[in-house]
């Protein structure tokens, strides 16, 4: 993730394939074949070598989770990716609107003050005796 300029530290590439293996408890073929499926997608170096990101190392655990202990196919684990993504997606846009939107309210409530005015009834016009 991108915010403000800066890659979060989550995001930042730092794991070989062998270190990242050893973290999930993986073989590394089994992540080559995972970037092939395209379920998960590590950095490349100049040379080309894999860097996997602590995101990364965490959509592998969710991978391994998904298969061993709920069962899912691949299939069913790139569906669930997919829709993690979506809502991951979505929760940002929302964010991101919501942050729009007190914006604009706050520039509102700014004009407001501005244009306000002191409003005092008329006063019915003095009798003459």
């Amino acid at each position: 993730m991108i915010e403000n300029g800066t890659f979060e530290a989550t995001a930042r590439p730092r794991y070989m394939i062998s270190v990242a293996a050893e973290l999930v408890g993986m073989h590394p073929q089994t992540l080559r074949i995972y970037e092939q499926k395209g379920l998960v997608r590590p950095k490349r170096t100049a040379g080309n070598t894999r860097l996997y990101s602590d995101e990364d190392i965490q959509r592998l655990q969710l991978i391994q989770r998904l298969t061993t202990e709920i069962g899912l196919n691949l299939a069913g684990v790139e569906r669930v990716l997919h829709l993690e993504d979506e809502l991951n997606r979505m929760r940002r846009r929302i964010d991101r609107m919501e942050r729009e939107m007190r914006q604009t309210i706050e520039q509102v409530h700014r004009q407001y003050r501005r244009d306000l005015v002191l409003w005092r009834p008329p006063q019915p016009p003095a009798t003459r005796k």
